[in-house]
């Protein structure tokens, strides 16, 4: 390709990966990206808010949403603000990805698809972690279901951790974004602050340290973030519901907090490109994760 066609049919949009929780679109994001900058964990419902991916190339810049899992028991706030984001960014998007996992339909993926139906925007089914199934002739004919469920663009199966099919799946995207010059600058990987992925680098220390209960009730906040010498000092907060619950994330004398910090720091470094120096405490907040006027306090806004 030329020089001229490439800037002719130079390509921009906006491409949502949605799904119920827990079916890679973090780790799908990430290996898109070629880096971590999305969250990550076994635990369903990690990632809570909208997070900008932006890949560009010299033919296109793909803004990838990265959005949480939608689910059907949100009974709290919290849970009913991450629905209305990602059922938000479905309505703001030039093409949804929807992430289902392998040989597995669920109620909850009927209720996803239903909401892209409703969204009228071209959509492309992908079947990911094909790389666990231990029968790979079975996957035909779920393939074969899910087609009769909705006239998708196309219907790729991948494999997000092992980069399964991914460039696939790239190349039916970028056919789907409108010829557009780029929306953000090319060196810019995401809409985020350092402060936001400092705090989300804490939060999955914690979720995948914990056990399967405490992570829904807990969240981080930077009280402080700042760059001095040439090294950046974060102060993080852990909030969590309960008093018991402030022991369990401290440890026996103060060595899973440690862990935390030890860990969060280290990713820290490796995404900032600098000596990072963090200090994390732990508070209590009752009832934090079902009151509207703390989450907003806490940056859980609607932002999409």
């Amino acid at each position: 390709m030329s020089k001229e066609t490439t800037e002719n049919d130079f390509r921009c949009g906006y491409v949502a990966l949605a799904g119920r929780p827990n079916t890679g679109k973090s780790t799908l994001l990430n290996h898109l990206l070629g880096q971590k900058l999305s969250i990550t964990s076994r635990k369903p419902q990690t990632t809570r808010q909208h997070l900008f991916g932006i890949k560009t190339t010299k033919t296109e810049q793909i803004i990838y949403v990265d959005t949480p899992g939608i689910h059907e028991n949100a009974r709290r706030a919290i849970n009913r603000y991450m629905n209305r984001t990602a059922y938000s960014a479905l309505d703001s998007v030039h093409v949804i990805v929807f992430l289902i996992e392998a040989l597995q339909w669920t109620s909850e993926d009927e209720m996803v698809l239903k909401r892209i139906k409703e969204s009228d925007i071209p959509a492309i089914l992908a079947i990911n972690k094909v790389d666990r199934l231990e029968d790979k002739n079975k996957l035909l004919p779920f393939i074969q279901n899910v087609s009769d469920k909705m006239d998708f663009i196309q219907i790729i199966p991948i494999s997000a951790i092992k980069g399964t099919n991914l460039p696939e799946l790239e190349a039916h995207v970028r056919e789907l974004l409108d010829v557009s010059e780029p929306f953000y600058p090319a060196d810019q990987i995401t809409d985020r602050s350092q402060r936001y992925l400092a705090a989300e680098l804490v939060r999955e220390k914690l979720m995948r340290m914990l056990g399967q209960e405490l992570p829904y009730d807990l969240s981080v906040e930077i009280e402080r973030f700042k760059e001095e010498k040439g090294r950046i000092h974060v102060h993080a907060l852990i909030w969590v519901e309960r008093g018991n619950q402030k022991a369990i994330v401290i440890g026996e004398k103060g060595s899973r907090l440690k862990n935390v910090g030890t860990q969060a720091r280290l990713d820290m470094e490796k995404l900032f490109h600098k000596k990072v120096f963090l200090e994390v405490w732990v508070k209590v907040k009752e009832g934090w994760s079902d009151d509207e006027r703390v989450l907003q306090s806490l940056g859980y806004k609607d932002e999409i």
